[in-house]
């Protein structure tokens, strides 16, 4: 630690790592110190220098006389001093609560603006983006962000939050972090002066909240800058956050599902987001995760996303891929048929000019799919939104079923969804930027059938799969949907394997004649990941079945008996 005079304070400075490599600044908020960033500093010191300090009047540094003296010309003051004290021209700054709020006011302040390379930020908005905001905001956006500001007023009275902070509140403040954030006290955090740091910070709320902006919008912020949004911070809300970005050209914004204090909770995260953002500001190859992060007018809604889709080659696949690559994605193709991969990613290439992948996995193989998984990582990075589609039909009656046909069956249409979930969910969770996937099931996950007992009890799996699923990721900002298409004109009922009458015609003939294309079920997967939808049942038939699976199973067993002997078996998808 040294001790590095700023007008009327004694800022307490502490730095690791080699002063030869990018220097990167560190600010904490209130009430915490710089030991808010142990975790986030270990894990970039071997590459980067890395600079904290104690703001006024926390920690060790000391504390200014009088509550003007905290005000936001007085705290860049500070971080002009800690940058001529350190001696680099341009440095990395990353803000956290009110550090991100001085970091706002320094990119867009002369004399500071240019020595900042780029500017991270979460926890926290610019001042006068917020007043911008809550001036011109949709009203119950701006109503939703008044609640959750409700400490500001309370901050500003006198007295009673320095006794607050004095008796009660320190208790308060472990109990919150433990109950909703899952973090233990720590040396360090909270600070053994946090009493203190706590009554001296509420000047920064009674210098700085009180005044009017000095202009109807934000100022222009020529720096590139990093949001970090931390979905579940109780304190700054998403429609202010996503406002953020106006007069900021160079604007990227990451989202990860956790609470305020998400440098201890996700240190590994964070810092790998900080390191990316700064190697790239330094003229570094953005990782996909930054470039489907970029904020710009005219961007597709599925821009440097990464899409993966099995059974690709075909049908729903097909269409699937189409979508997304017309909106933006990369996508990769798999399929068993590796021809009929590159014939979708050809046709995406040429009609779009998208960018796609044709791979050749069977989904069924353990061993294969560990590879394939393994390889789009190595290659492509880890998937954004992942559509396991691939599946197989065996129509008959059960007892025409063989055990290979149910094997079959089943490692295909169920077992290949594991897979898919259980390989891609865990690179989704290890990355820490959320994700979602799409599994496809059918009409038949809730309407019995006598024709499709395999077919139809693997599909149901795969429902009851993907709601446990999504129960378990939700936590991680992971959305799992399951589709269920009714009748949908593709070559399932052609591709099927029939035991008993052979009724390949007759299907063919009443999916052609039903007349529902691949790309309208495709759209409605779009619109799933748009809107983190659980279960979407498709088309008519698919909306009654599942409305009547809830309202009436009776009758939709007492259907099941009647249909189907004879005449087309019910294929959905």
């Amino acid at each position: 630690m040294r001790l590095v005079e700023s007008d009327d304070v004694r800022l307490a400075v502490f730095e690791e790592g080699d002063p030869g490599d990018p220097t990167i600044v560190l600010v904490h908020g209130y009430p915490d110190t710089h030991r808010v960033w142990d975790e986030v500093s270990e894990r970039l010191r071997d590459r980067f220098h890395v600079v904290r300090y104690d703001v006024r009047g926390a920690g060790a540094s000391t504390a200014p006389r009088h509550t003007g003296d905290y005000a936001f010309h007085r705290l860049a003051a500070d971080l002009a001093a800690v940058l001529d004290a350190i001696g680099k021209p341009r440095v990395h700054l990353v803000g956290h609560d009110w550090g991100s709020l001085q970091g706002w006011d320094a990119v867009s302040r002369p004399g500071i603006r240019d020595r900042i390379a780029s500017f991270t930020s979460f926890g926290g908005p610019g001042l006068a983006q917020a007043r911008h905001f809550m001036r011109h905001g949709r009203r119950r956006d701006v109503l939703a962000q008044a609640v959750r500001s409700w400490y500001i007023g309370a901050f500003r009275l006198p007295v009673l939050p320095e006794l607050a902070w004095s008796t009660f509140m320190p208790r308060v403040l472990e109990r919150s972090m433990r109950r909703d954030e899952g973090l233990e006290p720590r040396p360090g955090h909270p600070a053994d002066t946090l009493r203190s740091d706590a009554r001296n910070g509420l000047h920064l709320y009674r210098s700085n909240m009180g005044g009017h902006p000095s202009g109807d919008v934000p100022d222009h912020v020529a720096v590139p800058v990093q949001l970090i949004e931390a979905t579940r911070d109780p304190f700054v809300g998403p429609a202010l956050l996503a406002s953020l970005g106006e007069g900021v050209p160079r604007f990227w914004h990451r989202k990860i599902a956790a609470g305020h204090w998400v440098q201890r909770s996700h240190p590994d995260v964070i810092a790998r987001m900080i390191a990316e953002f700064a190697t790239h500001a330094d003229g570094g190859a953005p990782t996909r995760s930054l470039r489907g992060a970029r904020v710009e007018e005219g961007r597709k809604a599925f821009d440097g996303q990464l899409v993966v889709i099995t059974g690709a080659g075909s049908g729903i696949g097909r269409a699937t891929a189409r979508a997304f690559a017309a909106h933006g994605a990369e996508v990769v193709c798999a399929d068993l048929d590796r021809e009929a991969a590159a014939r979708t990613a050809d046709g995406i290439a040429k009609d779009f000019g998208g960018t796609a992948h044709a791979v050749r996995v069977d989904v069924a193989d353990t061993t294969q799919m560990e590879d394939f998984a393994r390889n789009i990582r190595t290659e492509y990075g880890v998937p954004d939104i992942v559509v396991n589609n691939a599946g197989i039909a065996v129509s008959g009656p059960f007892l025409d079923h063989s055990v290979d046909d149910w094997r079959r069956t089943l490692d295909v249409n169920l077992w290949g969804v594991i897979h898919g979930c259980r390989l891609f969910a865990a690179q989704m969770v290890e990355r820490g930027e959320g994700g979602h996937i799409i599994n496809i099931a059918s009409l038949a996950a809730f309407v019995p059938s006598r024709l499709l007992p395999a077919y139809s009890t693997s599909k149901a799996a795969v429902k009851m799969l993907s709601d446990c699923l999504r129960a378990e990721l939700a936590g991680q900002g992971i959305g799992v949907s399951v589709i269920c298409p009714g009748f949908v004109s593709t070559p399932i009922a052609h591709n099927a394997t029939y035991v008993g009458p052979d009724m390949r015609d007759s299907a063919e003939q009443g999916l052609a004649r039903r007349g529902y294309p691949p790309e309208r079920v495709a759209a409605h997967i779009l619109r799933a990941v748009h809107r983190d939808q659980a279960v979407v049942p498709v088309n008519a038939e698919g909306k009654i079945g599942y409305a009547l699976s809830r309202i009436s199973p009776g009758a939709l067993r007492r259907f099941a008996r009647v249909t189907g002997v004879t005449r087309n078996p019910p294929f959905a998808r």
